[in-house]
């Protein structure tokens, strides 16, 4: 906990600065969910295919899944997606002719998850 999931665009991997991202994030989950920094794993997942209406081209998708241990406040879930956010503003540079459509949500891990580390 927390497990974060990052999926984005193809059309923006030099544009984003995912590591950079990543780091940034493990402190503002730390700062405002109270999470611990060795707790923090982020994934990045790539697409290649993205489709915004009825375009194929033009649109860049970031969408970032903050999934914590139930407990959170609504409050501190909305801070946290607003942060990561302001994150991904500073960590994603424009790319000519598209259009970055950027998305975050938190959410509670199911009771059932359980990890163990080797």
């Amino acid at each position: 906990m927390p497990q974060i999931t990052v999926d984005y665009s193809t059309s923006l991997t030099d544009a984003f600065d995912r590591q950079g991202f990543a780091v940034a994030l493990h402190a503002v989950v730390v700062e405002t969910a109270a999470a611990k920094i060795e707790a923090c794993k982020t994934r990045f997942r790539p697409a290649e295919d993205v489709v915004v209406g009825a375009e194929v081209t033009g649109h860049g998708l970031v969408h970032v899944t903050l999934a914590l241990l139930a407990g959170r406040s609504d409050e501190t879930k909305l801070l946290l997606t607003e942060r990561t956010l302001e994150l991904l503003r500073a960590h994603v540079k424009p790319v000519d002719g598209v259009a970055l459509h950027a998305s975050a949500e938190v959410r509670d891990l199911d009771a059932s998850y359980q990890k163990f580390v080797d």
